[in-house]
């Protein structure tokens, strides 16, 4: 599948051809920390499917629990978490979700570190009220 994104900014965009069937939610405390959300939604794409453009992301290496060093590219002008990486030469980007036009289309297939998920943050299809926007405070 052909798709395109950008930070919010639009100092980095890029294009993709992905597999959407390898769309996944990660549960882990690490992507709670840096998204400020319950949860973090990637798909991954080899490098040579993927084409950035604009402006160079600034990176962090965070360690995994397994030991693993991680590479988190983000927009230095508006701070949107773009992708993440291996440390060294990339062989695979997890583009974030967020910044993906086409978005909706791409539904997880799959929820890994369910171990440190969120009770609630599970099955949100029954909060009530819903609101179309923001309500006021």
């Amino acid at each position: 599948m052909k798709i395109d994104g950008k930070c919010h900014c639009g100092n980095i965009t890029f294009v993709a051809d992905i597999d959407p069937g390898k769309v996944r939610l990660c549960h882990c405390s690490d992507c709670q920390e840096m998204t400020g959300s319950p949860y973090r939604v990637n798909v991954s794409v080899a490098k040579d499917k993927v084409r950035f453009s604009g402006g160079t992301a600034k990176t962090y290496v965070k360690t995994a629990e397994s030991g693993t060093k991680r590479v988190h590219g983000f927009c230095p002008e508006c701070g949107t978490p773009v992708y993440s990486t291996n440390e060294g030469e990339p062989t695979h980007y997890g583009l974030r979700i967020g910044t993906i036009r086409q978005r909706d289309e791409l539904r997880p297939r799959a929820q890994q570190w369910c171990r440190s998920a969120l009770g609630w943050a599970i099955d949100i299809g029954g909060i009530e009220p819903r609101h179309e926007k923001q309500q006021p405070v």
